[in-house]
C-alpha cells in the first residue's frame, strides 16, 4: 500500500493500530473492521488493499464523472466474517457525509445497501460500479437493510 501511495507521488499519514489505541479505536468506530489495512481516502473507507478502487478514488477532479452518495462504505459480509456473524451481502455503510445525497435518502450508518435501481449489490466494489452508471440528477432508488427490515428510499444525485 505505501509503495503504492509513493508511486503516485500521493502523500499519506500511516498509524500503527497495534501501537496506537486511539488510532484503532477510531478504525473500529469507522468500519467494525479489526484487520488491516484500512485506508481512507476523503469519506470513503477501503478495506484490504483494493487497487480498482483505490485507483478511481484517487483520481483527479475531472476524471471521475459519477456522483457520490456521500457514504463511507465496506463489504458487509467481510464484516460479518470477522464479527463471526452470519455472513450478509451489501455495501455496510459506515458513516454518511451531512447534505449528502446519501443522507437524504435516509441512510443511516449500520445500514447494508442491496440494491441500487435494481440492480443487486453484493458488495461496496458493487456500489461504485452502480454509482459509476449514473450522472449527476440521475434518479435512484435504494434498497437497504437496517436491522431486520428492508427499507426503501428514492433519490436524486
Amino acid at each position: 500500500m505505501k509503495e503504492f501511495l509513493s508511486q503516485k507521488g500521493i502523500a499519506f499519514q500511516e498509524h500503527d493500530v497495534s501501537a496506537d489505541r486511539a488510532a484503532a479505536k477510531e478504525m473500529i468506530q469507522k468500519t467494525g473492521q479489526r484487520g488491516v489495512p484500512v485506508i481512507t481516502v476523503d469519506d470513503q473507507v477501503v478495506i484490504g488493499f483494493d487497487r480498482a478502487r483505490l485507483e478511481q478514488l484517487l483520481a483527479k477532479p475531472g476524471e471521475s464523472q459519477h456522483p457520490s452518495l456521500g457514504l463511507q462504505v465496506a463489504d458487509a459480509s467481510k464484516i460479518a466474517q470477522k464479527l463471526g456473524a452470519i455472513p450478509v451481502f451489501g455495501a455496510l455503510v459506515g458513516g454518511v457525509k451531512p447534505a449528502s445525497a446519501g443522507e437524504k435518502a435516509g441512510l443511516q450508518k449500520g445500514d447494508i445497501i442491496t440494491e441500487i435501481n435494481l440492480r443487486r449489490i453484493s458488495n461496496a466494489d458493487d456500489l461504485e460500479k452502480a454509482l459509476s452508471g449514473l450522472s449527476s440528477g440521475s434518479h435512484m432508488a435504494i434498497v437497504f437493510t437496517r436491522g431486520q427490515k428492508e427499507l426503501r428510499a428514492e433519490v436524486t444525485l
